[in-house]
């Protein structure tokens, strides 16, 4: 599961980054409190149009909400509980599946945390992070909704959503919860992101056992409390109580 979770880069780190041909207008700043129905950056191959029909995929970053909202949706709360999809039924779940086939996406990101419960019953957070606070991506999938009561050519009449595809943990994260986002390396980007790819089954199990490689190389560390309330959104959240150590 991924609920919480961490982007400390600026926008323009990851237009460079991920070789990005277009932005958004209102790209989300750095935040380290990351919660459901909140605003994340979304990178998207898109089909080039008009006289560029025909060319390479056009690669976009732009803002969208943290909970997927599905085009037939009556309105946007539904999304407020779809912010993870699982990975095993994806393909087949209504609320996802026209999404597998042709609207694949990914979410950045530097860090997403967990609650771990101590053999004393204590329950506290953890920051899981890759090492040198290396950029990861969540394999994601994105709807676009409609908003019947704005008027056509309103900016607000669209809105964008997005959910976080997770899996079974491995290795030594499957010590700290028992899922997992789908990590997506370098290798299988371009074909999670490719909207000529229909997407299935096989495309998203493909991809989600690439993760297991990316998810050895996880480092985690105790963090404060604060990070529970959503209110609170400041760099020090990340900071370690003790010094980061290999998840066991």
């Amino acid at each position: 599961m991924c609920g919480r979770f961490v982007m400390a880069r600026a926008s323009s780190d990851l237009v460079a980054l991920f070789d990005v041909d277009v932005t958004g207008d209102t790209l989300p700043d750095p935040s380290w409190n990351i919660a459901p129905t909140r605003s994340v950056s979304l990178v998207v191959d898109a089909a080039p149009r008009g006289d560029d029909a025909g060319g390479p995929p056009v690669r976009r970053l732009a803002a969208a909400r943290w909970g997927l909202v599905p085009s037939w949706a009556d309105d946007p709360s539904v999304g407020a509980t779809a912010f993870n999809a699982r990975s095993e039924s994806a393909s087949e779940k209504p609320m996802f599946r026209d999404a597998v086939v042709s609207r694949r996406a990914l979410v950045p990101a530097t860090g997403y945390y967990e609650w771990v419960t101590s053999p004393e019953g204590r329950r506290h957070p953890v920051l899981i992070r890759l090492p040198d606070d290396e950029v990861m991506l969540f394999a994601a999938l994105y709807e676009w909704w409609r908003n019947p009561a704005v008027a056509p050519g309103d900016p607000a009449r669209w809105l964008l959503s997005t959910t976080v595809l997770t899996r079974a943990s491995s290795g030594p994260l499957a010590d700290v919860h028992d899922r997992m986002p789908v990590f997506v390396g370098a290798d299988v980007m371009d074909e999670w992101l490719d909207p000529e790819t229909e997407g299935d089954d096989d495309l998203v199990q493909g991809v989600a056992g690439e993760a297991e490689d990316i998810a050895a190389r996880m480092l985690h560390h105790e963090v404060s409390g604060d990070v529970g309330s959503v209110a609170n959104d400041r760099p020090d959240l990340v900071s370690p109580l003790s010094v980061a150590t290999p998840a066991p």
